[in-house]
């Protein structure tokens, strides 16, 4: 059919993979840092070699442009005509999109009235859309929505508490998060365990710098613990998760500081960082854990008891979970961190088998035989899911 380039663009990164589609065959990924800043850096990976260049990328147009020559001089690619459409993870649809869609402009306009609901992450979609949109012109651009997975979710799951005019006239709601690499994983784990995905539950943690659970009932999301931004949910590598929310109020007037100033400390220094005083990355709380510090260990373990209870009542929730997965960067490469979540579970008969689960970024039943529910590791593939959905809109 062709090629389909999927992307993912920071505020100031840009993150890539070019696919055959729809053999689904990686023929080149990389990415784009420090765009805007002084030295940015190119990274492109061909035959398995990686390339690395520093320059001034001044922005995301300049990067897309930079990619493109690439792809040309290093014979990755004949001509920009092989490229059939671009797809775009973009964090939220909203309540108005809720499935991956072309994008025209009439949904850049509903994209860029939802930028209060996402300040970190929309612009930067908006801006890599823009930017290929501009450097493509012929070719389909695809918006695939974080939130879009969870659109199943009962309002008993997605509504809070509060006056209804909120919900009505604000959109005021839980839309979740990770919802492409959540669907991802259902897919793969109904494959792994020979079933339909209509025949599946699951409870899958996501567990990277940005955290979440899904709960997966029939193949469907009918619950998760990212809210109406990323910062609901169980603590992160910075962001605070669950709090009672009088304590903003409370540290406004402690700190003498601003609401907007509170909530960005509960996204970028809270989390990991915040309680351990030392990083917001679990490898650098991991080894500093070995070593005796007690704010690292309190850190890990106050993150571990929150997905267990997640879990705990989401297995609950869907009648019986068929699975627990981990996926992402510590799901898939952690095995101290899922041992310590599932031994919290043991009450529910879960084990872990420890030579099973001594593996790093595989695929994997790590589960004892005797165990009541499966645990996988099931490396995510949003690039993957992000072309698929491209490909299906361009055939449609």
């Amino acid at each position: 059919m062709g090629k389909i380039m999927a992307v993912n663009a920071g505020s100031s990164s840009l993150k890539f993979q070019l696919l055959e589609m729809p053999e689904e065959k990686l023929i080149t990924s990389g990415l784009v840092e420090r765009i805007g800043l002084k030295a940015s850096v190119f990274t492109i990976k061909v035959n398995g070699e990686k390339i690395v260049e520093v320059k001034d990328i001044e922005n995301h147009s300049v990067a897309v442009k930079m990619l493109f020559e690439k792809l040309i001089n290093l014979n990755i690619i004949q001509s920009l005509d092989e490229i059939i459409g671009v797809g775009h993870r973009v964090l939220t649809g909203g309540r108005s999109l809720t499935d991956s869609c072309v994008i025209g402009d009439k949904e850049m306009a509903i994209i860029e009235n939802l930028v209060d609901l996402g300040p970190l992450h929309l612009p930067a979609n908006l801006t890599g859309i823009k930017a290929f949109k501009e450097a493509l012109p012929n070719v389909i651009n695809v918006g695939v929505f974080d939130t879009a997975f969870h659109q199943t979710m009962p309002e008993e799951a997605f509504l809070y508490a509060i006056p209804y005019d909120w919900y009505e006239t604000y959109n005021v709601r839980k839309y979740g998060f990770h919802g492409t690499s959540h669907k991802y994983v259902t897919l793969r784990t109904a494959q792994i365990m020979g079933k339909k995905p209509e025949n599946i539950n699951l409870v899958i943690c996501h567990l990277g710098n940005g955290a979440s659970i899904c709960a997966v009932k029939n193949g469907k999301s009918v619950d998760t613990s990212m809210g109406f931004t990323p910062l609901e949910g169980i603590p992160m590598g910075t962001r605070s998760g669950n709090i009672d929310p009088a304590v903003v109020e409370y540290m406004m007037g402690k700190k003498n500081k601003s609401c907007k100033e509170i909530i960005n400390i509960l996204n970028k220094q809270s989390g990991y960082l915040g309680l351990s005083g030392l990083s917001s990355d679990s490898r650098d709380l991991l080894v500093a854990a070995k070593n005796g510090h007690k704010r690292a260990i309190l850190a890990i373990e106050v993150q571990a008891k929150r997905i267990a209870d997640y879990v705990a009542s989401y297995h609950c929730y869907i009648g019986g979970a068929d699975a627990i997965v981990f996926t992402a960067g510590i799901g898939e490469n952690e095995a101290t961190t899922r041992e310590n979540i599932i031994s919290r579970l043991a009450p529910l008969g879960v084990k872990i088998d420890p030579k099973l689960n001594a593996c790093r970024g595989i695929e994997r039943l790590v589960s004892t035989d005797d165990s009541t529910i499966k645990v996988y590791v099931v490396p995510t593939n949003e690039e993957v899911m992000i072309a698929r959905d491209t490909l299906r809109l361009i055939q449609q």
